[in-house]
Formats: structure tokens, C-alpha cells, sequence
């Protein structure tokens, strides 16, 4: 057998622009969006992700690597399937935006310190050397800032400009763009200024720590927001991660372990305890016990027999079966469900952030004047008239420099969310606040949304000559040696009762039925109907319609048997939380419709919903079910929160405007929405609402004290009122008015912390 390394396999990959600029468009190499400038996102597929050619390696000599399974040549150990390593897009282009911005910052510090000097009395630069080599010292400093760390603002800037798309981007280049072309021509041609703009020893008052501060602020942003990014699809890696990378294939009587992409519709495989199923089929030997909760959302693991279908990517529990695959590659379950999560991605109407609208026109203006002021003055001004003309304009430009708009949006936003987070509702994607408060429709799941998506000790009583309270000993003390889900829910549940068990003899779980053993020599059993045929036991019909009454409410019900009399029944079942009657009640009152979405039986699902008078629900639903309602309820015009906890919930969570995880729920429904609760608790969704109209007020509040100061000072700026004052803007008058403004949206922003 030939060993050898092989390269990780480069499958095709799609890209997309987060924005989606250009509609559902991607694109096959990463890169920057052409209309945008964001960084294009990577499409996560079976192909792409984590169902690629599978390497296999040696645990103790990891240079061993090849494409198939088998033995090390070296220490003759299994080989272990290998996870290609590579670093994501997005990791990369996160890492290289951190490197410059710590660069920048390094180089920012220095300059800003330099430009305060003259504010900070304890400070004697002057001292050490003259005002005109501190300029240069910040020029040398600032310089590397806007060409090597910011060089991609400038480009996405000239590209808004080029397709007259004005933008954040547009600002950022012009103002800071304007400030540093001002510095520089100050720095060289200072004899060209008017006295107005020089200070005493004839120096032009210089913008380099604007430029430099500005832009290292953006580049801070740009950090977070990509680091976000990375996590993005996050959701649809650990979907992937649900797939085995091999099959163990029975051929003639003989096991064999091959690749995942290598079984074909109509193979037979083994599936050991413990382990994930491969591909969707049936059962075509022996039994099972199998944990779907990730596919449906159910806690209550199902008994499989043979003949009854499995599906890829749920957990075997404890014994060992063959099953035909029947569905295999893009045509399992999970496969469909990544697709539609990977769909819902990109299909997502883009969400413009309201600082891009009023920049978009406010650009437009300040352009405008800008050049209006550069005729006036080069055409009326005094000489040297062109001087004057090119020192106004370019003061129009500065003083609307976005600092303060640079901070309104993302200084809401955090502090928001900071105080979001003290009361238990984790905010991922700032979108969501944006949307939250729009929210007219919620769909919320049932298992561990609605209830504690855990099987509970409901009811129990006799039929016979025991008492209930015996017929619950009983019951936990056959249970007590079992390890089946409910079993443990009924010991729990009779512990707490503070129920003593009893001595039991001769334990047998009986596959598919319940358990049986024996008690002061009588054969005792627990379970369902066929373990109730198998002891010979008859049941009134007056007490089977109790049975029936209980599972019409979504219970559970196992029979106690002793020798051959049904002596009681006892009962489990998801129990519905605490918090969540009140909680739905208060979204009613703020005017969302409530409706529920569960995989859970018609029966149970009835039984919730008429209990907490949600306006509608629907039963039996799989994970393709969910997704289409949101989509339909999107297509009639309704904003649609999803609330969930479960894999199956990943592809509506995706779909919907805003996608809202309990935090008690798996990681990937929180990975696939953008607000998770922590406690689990309903109550969270009324928070998130609240939070969404009042950092979103704050936001308006904050884009008005980024706006007023700059709008106020452009007039000044332009000279308005040289010819009745002899007054033109200073420097020094430009810096407050922006500082001001800043000051003013952070204190406003902090307001809440208060709420």
C-alpha cells in the first residue's frame, strides 16, 4: 500500500456579498464585493465544508496522511479521518484587517499626542524641538496610516464615487482624504495660506491626527465586523460536523470502513453504539433506540425496528443494527437542510443602515457646496483668490468629516447591547435590533422554546390493590437500572417525591417494549402496549380510555404489569415552562401574532396551544416545513421573528428577518440566529422588543448631534461671514465643533446603560 501526503481537496466555492449589492450574484474566488468593497462570504457545503474527500492520518505520526482508510505503516495504528485545517476567508481577511489596525493605532497615538501637545500644559514638545519638525514627525507618522492600513477605504470610496453611489465610504475618503491633502500642501507651501490659518511662528494648523484617529477608528469597526463575519457560517460548519466522514459497509458477511461519498443507494451498513448515522434508510437488522433531537427537535429518543427508517447525522444509542442506505449525498435530510440554511443566507433582503441613507444625501450636499464655495472665492474672493478658494473648500470638506457619524450608530449599538446582555438577551447582528421592533409575527417551537424540552414526571396512578404511591415506587424501581431517557425522567421525578426504592431481581430490558424484572418473586414489568401483550394483561375499557385521555394531552404512558394485571399506569412528558403563559401574553399586548411550529404529534400540539391561547399552530412539521411557512408569511408582507432551539429550527431561524435562540437550546440554533437568550425564558423575546425601539431612538437621537454641528459650521466654513465680519473657519473652531459632536453621542449613548 502505497502512503504519500495529498493535498486537502480544493473543491469549487461560491461566494457572496453580505449586502447582497447585486441581488442573489456570487462569485468563484474570494475577494471584495465590486459595488461595496465588503469582503465576499464563502457558501459552506457538504462539498466545500465538511463533506469533502476525507484524509486520514496517524494519531502518533501525523506526517502520514492518505485518502483512504487503514493502518499506519510506521506503528501499524488505525488511521484517524482528518479535518481539513484551512483557515476561512474570513479568518484570513480578519486577521490581516487586525494587523492594520494595530499598526495604525501604534502610529495614531503618537501624532494625536503631538497635535494636543499645545492643550496639555505639562507637555514641552516645543522645548525639544520646533513647531515645523513636529509637523513633519506627523506627516512621517500619519503617511503609513492612510497608504498601507487604510488604502482599501480610499478604493471603496473612489468606487461609490465612480457609480455615484454615495456611502460611509464617500465621507470617510473625502473627508479624511481632504484633511490630509491639506496638511501635506500646508506642510510644504505654507507661505500660499492666508495669516488666518497660520499660527504665530507661521505654521498652517495641520489635520494628521484627524486623518490618522479617523481612520483608525474605522479600521476598529472594520476589526469587529469581520471578526463577526468569521463566525457567520458557523451554523452550517457545525451541520456539517453532524456528518460521519466514514461508513462501515457490509459485503459478503465482512465490515469495511470507506469513505462517506463512496456509499451508493442500496449498500448495507453497520452502525455501532454510540455512533452517528451515516445517510438516510431503513433498518433492515436488528433494533435501535436513536437520538433525533437534532433533526426534530424531540427529547424523547424513538425505538427503531426493522423496517422503520433512520436518518443521517442522528446518534445510535446503544445497540447495533444494519441499515440499507436509501438516500445518500445531497439527497439526505441534513443535506436539504444545510441548502435551505445556505439559502435563507443568501436570499436575505439587504437591510440599509440608516447612517448610509442620510450620508447618501448629505454627501451629495456637502459636495455641492464645496464646489459652490471653491467658484465663489476663486471667482469674488480677494487675492490670491484661488489660495482662498482651494482653503474654504477644502474646510467645507473637514468640518463635515464624519467623526461623530463614524461613532453614532456603533456607540448605540454597544452599549445597547451591553445592557441587553445584563438582562439575558444576547444580541449577535445589530440588523436585528434594527428589525426587532418591526417584528409583527413570531413563530415560536415548541420543545425547549415553549417548554423544558425534557421528559418530566407528569402522572401516575393505580387500576389495582396498590396505592399510587406504591404504583411510583414500583415503577422507579424496575426503571432504576435502565438507562432509556424516560426511565431516568421517572426516577428523577420519584427521588424528588422522596420515594425509597425498592430491591429488584433479575433486570431485563426488553428492546422497543420497556423493561421487566422481578419483585418479591413476581414478575414485574413497565412499558408500552406490546410489553402489556407480551405479559397476557387486559385492560378495562373504562381505564384505557383513561390511557387514551393522557396521551390525547401529550403524555407519554407506560403500563406497570405485575404477573399478568395491569396494576397502574405512569406517565411523562415535556412540561410547558413557567414563564412562557405570561410572556406570550405581553407579545400579544405589543401587537405580534403568536403562532407555534412543532414536530410534535397533532394531539400534543393542540393541547399547548389552546392552554396558551396562541393565534395558531401547526403539527408534524420537519425542519423544510418551517422554513416554508416563514417564507409565506414574508411573501404576504409580515416581519417574522423565528424562536427556537433545535437544528431543525436552523433553516427558519436563517430565513426569518430576525431568528431568536434559547440559550438552553443546541449551539447551532444560536449560531444561526442573531439574538439568543440565555435563560431560555420567553420573557427574553419582550426585552429584545423593548431594546430594539429604544436603541434605535437612541441611534436617530445620536445621527442628529453627528449631523447639527457639521451642518451648522458648513455655512461658516464656506465663509459666510468673511465679507460682513472678516471671520473664516479655524482649525481650531473645525476640531472643537467635531469633538463636541462626539462627546455629545457618546453621552447620549450612554443614557442606556439607564434603561
Amino acid at each position: 500500500m502505497k502512503h504519500h501526503k495529498i493535498p486537502v481537496n480544493q473543491s469549487h466555492s461560491i461566494y457572496y456579498c453580505p449586502m447582497h449589492c447585486e441581488g442573489d450574484k456570487t462569485y468563484d474566488k474570494p475577494g471584495d464585493c465590486p459595488e461595496c468593497g465588503m469582503h465576499l462570504k464563502k457558501e459552506e457545503t457538504q462539498s466545500t465544508g465538511g463533506g469533502g474527500k476525507a484524509l486520514y492520518t496517524c494519531p502518533m505520526h501525523p506526517e502520514i496522511k492518505q485518502d483512504h482508510p487503514g493502518s499506519c505503516p510506521k506503528c501499524g495504528m488505525d488511521l484517524v479521518p482528518e479535518k481539513a485545517g484551512d483557515t476561512s476567508d474570513e479568518e484570513k481577511a480578519y486577521k490581516r484587517m487586525a494587523k492594520r489596525f494595530w499598526i495604525a493605532l501604534a502610529l495614531s497615538i503618537p501624532v494625536f499626542i503631538i497635535a494636543m501637545s499645545e492643550f496639555l500644559p505639562f507637555m514641552h514638545l516645543d522645548a525639544v524641538a520646533y513647531q515645523k519638525v513636529w509637523n513633519w514627525v506627523q506627516f512621517i507618522l500619519a503617511t503609513p496610516v492612510l497608504f498601507y492600513s487604510s488604502w482599501e477605504f480610499f478604493k471603496r470610496g473612489w468606487s461609490s464615487i465612480r457609480r455615484w453611489a454615495p456611502n460611509m465610504w464617500t465621507l470617510i475618503s473625502i473627508g479624511v482624504g481632504a484633511a490630509y491633502l491639506f496638511s501635506v500642501f500646508g506642510l510644504l507651501f505654507p507661505e500660499l495660506f492666508p495669516p488666518q490659518f497660520k499660527d504665530s511662528q507661521g505654521n498652517v494648523h495641520l489635520y494628521f491626527e484627524a486623518a490618522a484617529v479617523i481612520l483608525t477608528l474605522v479600521l476598529l469597526g472594520q476589526v469587529l465586523e469581520l471578526k463577526a463575519h468569521s463566525k457567520t457560517n458557523s451554523a452550517i460548519k457545525a451541520l456539517l460536523g453532524l456528518v460521519p466522514p466514514v461508513a462501515r459497509i457490509v459485503r459478503n458477511g465482512e465490515e469495511q470502513e470507506i469513505p462517506l461519498e463512496e456509499v451508493q443507494v442500496g449498500d448495507l451498513l453497520r452502525v455501532k453504539p454510540g455512533e452517528k448515522i451515516p445517510v438516510d434508510g431503513m433498518i433492515s437488522e436488528g433494533t435501535a433506540i436513536i437520538d433525533e433531537s437534532m433533526i426534530t427537535g424531540e427529547p424523547i429518543p424513538a425505538d427503531k425496528s426493522i423496517g422503520d427508517k433512520v436518518t443521517g447525522g442522528t446518534i445510535n444509542s446503544k445497540t447495533s443494527f444494519i441499515m440499507k442506505a436509501e438516500k445518500v449525498g445531497s439527497d439526505t435530510l441534513l443535506s436539504q437542510i444545510i441548502e435551505m440554511v445556505n439559502k435563507a443566507s443568501r436570499s436575505r433582503a439587504p437591510i440599509q443602515k440608516l447612517a448610509d441613507v442620510v450620508a447618501k444625501y448629505f454627501v451629495q450636499i456637502v459636495i455641492g457646496i464645496a464646489l459652490i464655495t471653491f467658484a465663489i472665492w476663486a471667482l469674488w474672493g480677494p487675492e490670491p483668490a484661488f489660495v482662498y478658494a482651494f482653503v474654504n473648500a477644502v474646510s467645507v470638506l473637514i468640518i463635515a468629516c464624519p467623526c461623530a457619524l463614524g461613532l453614532a450608530t456603533p456607540m448605540s449599538i454597544m452599549v445597547g447591547t451591553g445592557r441587553g446582555a445584563q438582562s439575558g438577551v444576547l444580541v449577535k447582528d445589530a440588523r436585528a435590533i434594527e428589525e426587532m421592533n418591526k417584528v409583527d409575527t413570531l413563530i415560536i417551537d415548541k420543545t425547549g422554546t415553549i417548554t423544558e424540552g425534557k421528559p418530566a414526571l407528569k402522572s401516575f396512578t393505580s387500576f389495582g390493590e396498590f396505592s399510587d404511591d406504591d404504583i411510583l415506587r414500583l415503577a422507579a424501581s424496575v426503571d432504576s437500572f435502565s438507562e432509556h431517557p424516560v426511565a431516568e425522567a421517572i426516577v428523577r421525578g420519584a427521588k424528588e417525591k422522596g420515594v425509597v426504592l425498592e430491591t429488584i431481581e433479575n433486570f431485563e430490558s426488553v428492546t422497543g417494549k420497556g423493561v421487566q424484572a422481578v419483585y418479591k418473586g413476581k414478575k414485574v414489568g413497565l412499558g408500552n402496549s406490546r410489553l402489556k401483550d407480551d405479559f397476557g394483561a387486559d385492560l378495562e375499557k373504562e381505564k384505557e380510555n383513561k390511557v387514551k385521555a393522557w396521551q390525547l394531552t401529550g403524555q407519554t404512558v407506560m403500563y406497570l404489569m405485575v404477573e399478568k394485571n395491569v396494576e397502574g399506569i405512569i406517565s411523562v412528558a415535556d412540561t410547558i415552562k413557567p414563564t412562557s403563559a405570561t410572556a406570550i401574553k405581553a407579545l400579544q399586548k405589543l401587537g405580534m401574532k403568536v403562532y407555534m411550529l412543532t414536530g410534535d404529534n397533532e394531539f400534543t400540539a393542540k393541547t399547548v396551544a389552546g392552554e396558551l391561547h396562541l393565534d395558531g399552530y401547526q403539527a408534524d412539521c420537519l425542519p423544510e416545513d418551517k422554513y416554508k411557512k416563514v417564507k409565506e408569511l414574508q411573501e404576504m408582507g409580515h416581519i417574522v421573528a423565528m424562536a427556537g432551539d433545535g437544528i431543525n429550527d436552523a433553516p427558519a431561524l436563517e430565513q426569518a428577518n430576525v431568528g431568536i435562540a434559547m440559550g438552553t437550546g443546541t449551539d447551532i440554533a444560536m449560531q444561526s440566529a442573531e439574538i439568543t437568550l440565555v435563560k431560555g425564558d420567553l420573557n427574553g423575546i419582550v426585552r429584545a422588543r423593548e431594546l430594539s425601539i429604544k436603541v434605535m431612538r437612541n441611534i436617530k437621537q445620536n445621527l442628529f448631534f453627528a449631523f447639527v454641528y457639521n451642518a451648522l459650521g458648513v455655512p461658516v466654513a464656506a465663509g459666510i461671514l468673511f465679507p460682513f465680519f472678516g471671520i473664516l473657519l479655524s482649525p481650531i473652531i473645525a476640531a472643537a465643533a467635531m469633538s463636541f459632536s462626539s462627546v455629545s453621542v457618546i453621552s447620549n449613548a450612554l443614557r442606556l446603560r439607564k434603561m
